[in-house]
This record gives C-alpha cells, structure tokens and sequence, in this order.
C-alpha cells in the first residue's frame, strides 16, 4: 500500500491531524490501513509522522480472539516522537496479531487482521456484553518494568561474617588478619556493619522510551556538534513587576489574560533578536540560514514532563497576542493535548527554571538551534544603586549560544538587549 507525502500547507481541511493525547509522552491518534484478506481486515501500520518509519508497540488493549468495535483503541505505537494509538479499522473479531509488546513495527507492514465476519456478542440482563470485553487492569499481566523487580532480602548473618564478600566491593576487609597483612593507613578503617535485619533493598530495571531515547540522543548530538558557551546576566524585575501591578487588571479584563513574565520575554526576546540576527539563525552544512522570522519554543509543564510549543512569528505580536498564545499552549499541554505541529519548528527557545525554584543554571541549546534563553527565580536583593545599597527584586539571566556561529560580543549584547527591555518595559512597549 503506497502512501504519499505531502506538504503541510497543501494538506486540505478534512485531512487535518487529529486530537492528540499523552501515554506518559506524547501521543496522537490513527486509524491503521486494513487490506481484506478473505473474510479477515489484515491491517498495516500508518504512516505516523515526517521520516517515522518504525515504532515500538506498547501494548495490546485487547486478546486475540476478542471482539473489538469499530473505532476501538486497540493497542498503541510508540515512535521517538509520539505514541500512536490504533483504532480499529472495522468490527469484527481480533483474529491474529504481527507483533507483541516490546517489539519493533515498520509502517506499512500488516500488524493485525480482524474478522469482519464476527458478530457482536450477545449482552447480558444489564445490557453488558457476556465476553470478549478488553482486558481488565486486575487481570492483566504486571507491566514488565514492575515483572522485573529484583528484591534483595537481608544479608544472612553467615554471608554477613564471611570476609571475602566486602573485597567484592572494593572496600578494604576489617578483619584483623586482613589488617595484619595490610600495609598501615593514617587513619583506622572502621568496622562495617551488618545490613539490618528483614531490611529488603530493592531496585528496578525500567526500558528506556523511544521518546526519552531520542531525547537523550539528542542532548548529546548537541554537546557533541555545538561549540556551547553560556553567559550570565542580573535582571532587575522591579520595572515590570510595578508594571503588571499597576495594570493587570484593565490588562486582564481586556485581553482576558494576565500578564505574564514569561511573554514579556518572548516580547524583549523577538525585538533582540531582529538586532542580532546570528542569534536566530542556524548552521546548516558549510551555509548560514538567517530566518527572518523569529518562531520562539516555550518550555511549558505537561503531566508527562515538559514539552516545547512554539509560539509563530513573535516579530509580528504584541505582548497580549503573545500571552494569549502562551496560555492556549500552557492548557493544550495540561489537558494532553499538545500536537506534533505545535512543537515542530521554532528558532530560538526559553526555559523558565525559576517557576520551580532554581537561582541559577546552564541551559543546552535545542537543536538545531543556536541559542536558548534560561530564566530563573526572582528573589529580593541587595544591590548598589545611586552608590546606595537597596534590596531590588533580581532574577538571573543565562544565555546559551552556538560559538561557532555567534561570537561572544554578540551573546553578551544580546542578552544585556533582553535585560534593558525588561528593565524599562517602556522602550519593550514602544518597540525602541
């Protein structure tokens, strides 16, 4: 079955993607490709997104043999971007499947086939179906990480005494013949101790996600190709706090939003980066790309972890425009509903670390950008102003940038550019 890729912008309406939902990553659903084969539906794995080829199947939501409804979520794929749930592509019964759990699934190849000549079956006096009804969680086989588990129980007082277990560990043995034939140490090695009694010592072994495996992959690629170098900066935030003070209200009641800090960023942000287009551009073979456009990823929380949005042409927006983007983002992902389309792309990244406390960090490039922005707490401190010490609201700026694209007058120009606007919102406001 062949499948053509097409541009997104000449996707019509009807062909749009649909809701998207989170398996613990992120997720988004599909109706698999079904072939008749006699009275059976043999299904094929779709096509689950630009260059995804494979996937891993997580798990199987019904038994072979079962019957399923159409439109019933099957099983799941899990792919180093999303996690495709599969619906299934007729009624009928599951006559066979092509894979199980942990194994790899190529798309387009058949994964599963249905008998669409299966009736449903009969229901009971309360209206429930009698059988083939999707596994429950108590019946279920322990998912394999927990499967896994490996319990240590207390070390026996035999094992305990013997000498030659502590050698085992690279620690040197307390027994006075070990001692007698050790060479002299300034200090005494002291006796170890027993494990406590009944103490059991347990650990697991939990696989790696795809999506937490590409994410690894490519931290690392970055570390690995990009020459990082990180700049620091103090923000005074008094400016821009007594601003929101001031006008939140008419503010909020007016474009139905509350002004955030995180927007005036992206806003100081968008206006830095068209008087310093290195930082928006990126590396691309021996070439130079500078994006016109500056498309800003948000580190926004989500119940599986943090997710990048992006938020388009910050250029063009104003501060409401931007908070108001900001905050549809910030729900989709609370409600496990951020799409693959909201987070591709982007040219420059924020981080805000100071939503969870931190005082200062080192942020890593997101590639194949050149540079993110990392904010952090702001906190009441003493300062010299006017050659007085007063206590002003500080937060710490860090910049991480590509040096082999942006040199450092440029990194530290750029982020003093951030820290003026936020400093005099004034200037941010009037566009200066």
């Amino acid at each position: 079955m062949s499948v053509c890729l097409q541009k997104r912008q000449q996707l019509p309406a009807a062909a749009a993607r649909p809701a998207v939902y989170l398996h613990g990553f992120l997720s988004t659903k599909r109706l698999f490709h079904a072939a008749a084969a006699g009275t059976y539906k043999v299904v094929e794995c779709p096509l689950m997104g630009d260059s995804i080829t494979e996937g891993t199947l997580q798990e199987w939501k019904y038994n072979v043999g079962s019957y399923v409804p159409e439109g019933a979520l099957l099983a799941v794929v899990e792919t180093d971007k999303v996690a495709v749930e599969i619906n299934a592509a007729a009624a009928g019964k599951l006559a066979e499947v092509h894979a199980q759990p942990g194994e790899t699934v190529f798309v387009g190849k058949p994964l599963y086939a249905i008998d669409t000549t299966s009736a449903a079956p009969a229901a009971d006096e309360n209206g429930k179906p009698n059988s083939d009804a999707p596994p429950s969680a108590a019946s279920s086989t322990p998912p394999e990480p927990l499967a896994a588990m490996k319990s240590f129980p207390a070390t026996p007082p035999a094992a305990a005494s013997a000498a030659p277990a502590a050698a085992s560990y690279g620690q040197p043995s307390s027994t006075p013949a070990a001692r007698e034939g050790a060479p002299a140490l300034d200090t005494p090695v002291p006796d170890l101790q027993p494990l406590q009694q009944g103490l059991n010592r347990v650990e697991r072994r939990v696989p790696m996600s795809r999506l937490r495996q590409r994410v690894a992959v490519r931290l690392k690629d970055a570390q690995n190709t990009a020459a990082m170098l990180t700049t620091f900066n103090e923000c005074d935030m008094g400016a821009l706090m007594a601003l929101r003070n001031e006008l939140n209200g008419e503010f909020q009641e007016k474009h139905g939003v509350k002004m955030g800090f995180v927007s005036a960023f992206m806003l100081a942000s968008a206006l830095s980066l068209k008087k310093y287009p290195a930082v928006n551009a990126v590396i691309q073979g021996k070439d130079v790309i500078y994006k016109e456009y500056v498309d800003i990823s948000v580190a926004v929380a989500a119940p599986s972890g943090l997710l990048v949005p992006v938020v388009r042409d910050c250029q063009a927006k104003a501060w409401p425009q931007l908070e108001q983007e900001l905050v549809v983002l910030a729900k989709k992902a609370r409600n496990n509903q951020i799409a693959l389309e909201d987070m591709a792309g982007g040219t420059f990244t924020i981080s805000n670390g100071g939503v969870y406390g931190s005082m200062m960090g080192t942020p890593i490039i997101n590639p194949p950008q050149s540079a993110i922005l990392g904010m952090h707490g702001v906190t009441q401190r003493p300062v010299v102003r006017d050659n007085q010490i007063v206590i002003r609201p500080i937060m710490y700026l860090a910049l991480t940038y590509d040096h082999r694209l942006i040199d450092g007058r440029e990194a530290v120009l750029f982020l003093c550019s951030i820290r003026d606007y936020i400093q005099d919102p004034r200037r941010m406001l009037l566009g200066l």
